[in-house]
């Protein structure tokens, strides 16, 4: 059978080096990670035992296709405690993850063949999901004078159908202060194309708070997830805030695609809310982490990045050391130990000369990574 055009995405390049470093494993070596953006800790212990006692009294089966009340209306209640924003819970709609809500917002704001921008270096699978579903994923290539952050100015003449930012974002972990996102907001409104604000690492921030697009302006998607803050990966549960008039369009698109989010994850999603203390003592430990690597990599020879703001990494331009970040990635790992994203993930055009190193495990993982890497380059400095 033939395969559609639409399927002819690239792979999650991320995803293969982890498998080579489980193959490592199974070798008998010890691998360092620091290639996956997943927290070391699993969900909040209130989680789990919410869990726990609903699988001894509930079926959990289908939930409606928006998300359990409950959970939208306690979501709905964050954006007050955090942001001093009053949200109306039906707005919120609960999704299989936030990779879900990509899908969702992807297929109710845009037609095949649609423009859409996104910052280079950003999240991989905003490319593919766009490519998938038959529209454009349009590179806008952010400087390092502007944090790697896309710019009001960047988008003149791209005939865009919609902008999608991230902050903090990923790779970089720099953040969009109010003026920024405000101007990035009002020129795509200016355009008549739709905004989208990626807000995944909300909550992980390290000496300013991050600003909610929902602060600015109704007439826009905001999507976010239980996966990095509430340390809740593998449960795949998120969330999206969408204007009034768009909330059907959302559901009934919902009801077609996953019925709903998987039940017992909203009911941990529910219970993760009230353990926000529990989650601020691993931010404590990411703080530390950070401050270790931002420290560690320039002792190690890694010297240009821009300080993470939040999310927990640091993403380097390695062009004074290769043209190859697969090959170094590569040689990293077979010669320290030590798992890192070559920068081909998140920006195809530059990323031959970058690297993403995660900070999201424990810290004794981070201070003997940053020693293999020491020691590493030094070898190798001294090979070459």
């Amino acid at each position: 059978m033939r395969n559609s055009t639409r399927s002819n995405v690239d792979p999650f390049i991320v995803m293969d080096v982890m498998e080579a470093a489980r193959q490592a494993e199974d070798a008998g070596r010890h691998i360092i990670h620091m290639e996956v953006g997943q927290p070391s800790t699993g969900a909040p212990l209130g989680a789990r035992r919410a869990v726990a006692a609903a699988l001894d009294g509930d079926a959990l089966g289908y939930t409606v296709a928006l998300g359990l009340p409950a959970l939208r209306q306690r979501i709905a209640r964050l954006y007050g405690e955090w942001y001093n924003v009053d949200l109306n819970p039906d707005r919120v709609i609960v999704t299989p993850g936030s990779s879900g809500a990509f899908l969702l917002g992807f297929t109710a704001l845009f037609d095949s063949g649609d423009r859409v921008g996104i910052g280079a270096p950003g999240y991989p699978s905003y490319r593919q999901i766009l490519k998938a579903l038959g529209l454009v994923p349009v590179d806008i290539q952010t400087a390092a004078e502007n944090r790697l952050q896309p710019v009001a100015t960047e988008l003149a003449g791209l005939n865009l159908a919609g902008l999608m930012v991230a902050s903090p974002a990923n790779p970089t972990g720099t953040m969009l202060n109010r003026d920024a996102l405000e101007a990035l907001i009002a020129a795509t409104q200016e355009q008549g194309a739709s905004f989208i604000s990626d807000e995944i690492y909300h909550g992980l921030e390290y000496e300013a708070k991050a600003v909610t697009a929902l602060e600015l302006t109704d007439e826009c998607y905001v999507i976010n997830s239980f996966s990095k803050f509430f340390a809740m990966t593998g449960w795949r549960v998120g969330w999206m805030v969408v204007p009034e008039d768009h909330v059907r369009v959302i559901e009934r698109i919902a009801q077609n695609m996953f019925i709903c989010a998987p039940h017992a994850s909203q009911v941990a999603a529910l219970a993760a809310l009230e353990c926000q203390d529990e989650m601020r003592q691993n931010l404590s430990v990411y703080a530390h982490n950070r401050a270790l690597m931002l420290q560690g990599l320039p002792k190690a020879g890694f010297t240009k990045f821009a300080p993470p703001d939040g999310a927990f990494y640091v993403y380097a331009d390695v062009s004074d050391l290769t043209q190859d970040s697969r090959a170094f990635a590569a040689e990293i790992l077979e010669k320290a130990g030590v798992a890192v994203t070559p920068g081909l993930d998140f920006d195809p055009l530059r990323g031959a000369t970058t690297l993403r190193f995660s900070y999201a495990r424990s810290t004794s993982d981070i201070i003997e990574g940053l020693a293999r890497l020491e020691a590493f380059m030094a070898t190798r400095q001294q090979a070459g």
